[in-house]
């Protein structure tokens, strides 16, 4: 499918996600069906999502962590349990978090961090801005790798001990930055020799009725999910046909 047509979907999805409001939760619960169908059509294995959501999740954490202590007010009750505000927001931040978390993933999984930039300088963004984010992408790679060498690198000199005090970390992420800036300089270098002139030559995909037809289905979807509760609609009718 074509990349533009993806990027275009994935966006909608996070614009559509956040705009629910912070006590909204049930409504955002069909949200959920579309990065269990990416899964399914893409064949990306949970276990590789969650990974991801399970690495960056202390950040969404720490921001609505102090949500139940600064919004006491109650909203309803589960039995004799009152439910604060603070603890109905900050479920929907973890709510959300996982939602548009996911889609990025999922998006950079099907699609490819090249074609990826490509739509995105085909919809006008500035190249300089393409070219800064494929660098960060690679560079991230260069990161992982001088942890990896500097890792086990102290195992074999420590007899892999598995718990190192503080003062030594700090000086292995002082010697990690210099590394990396050491090996990214010299990938720069190589690049250079090599003809590179500011522009990365990524993948161009063409544009097809498959990619638009699937974009607009999505898209029509994510209105309906936005406009009505489902599980309200279907709690409200359950409710209906035992009274």
């Amino acid at each position: 499918m074509n990349a533009g047509a993806k990027v275009i979907i994935t966006l909608s999805f996070i614009i559509t996600v956040v705009s629910f409001d912070r006590y909204d939760i049930s409504g955002l619960t069909p949200f959920f069906l579309f990065p269990l169908l990416i899964c399914g059509i893409g064949n990306i294995p949970p276990k590789y999502v969650i990974k991801k959501l399970i690495a960056v999740a202390p950040f969404a954490v720490v921001i609505g962590i102090f949500n139940p202590l600064v919004d006491r007010k109650i909203l309803f009750h589960i039995g004799s349990w009152g439910i604060s505000g603070g603890w109905v927001s900050f479920c929907s931040i973890i709510m959300r978090f996982i939602l548009t978390v996911s889609a990025a993933v999922l998006l950079v999984a099907v699609t490819g961090f090249n074609a990826i930039c490509a739509s995105l300088e085909k919809f006008g963004m500035p190249r300089i801005f393409i070219v800064q984010l494929m660098f960060m992408y690679r560079y991230l790679f260069v990161l992982s790798e001088e942890s990896e060498r500097m890792s086990r690198a102290r195992a074999a000199r420590s007899f892999n001990s598995k718990h190192p005090s503080l003062a030594v970390y700090i000086p292995l992420i002082g010697q990690l930055l210099l590394r990396t800036l050491d090996r990214a300089e010299r990938i720069y270098q190589a690049m250079k020799c090599r003809g590179f002139n500011g522009h990365f030559q990524t993948t161009r995909t063409s544009s097809g009725r498959k990619g638009l037809f699937f974009a607009a289905v999505c898209i029509g979807m994510f209105i309906f999910f936005r406009f009505s509760n489902i599980p309200l609609l279907i709690g409200t009718a359950i409710t209906g046909v035992f009274r």
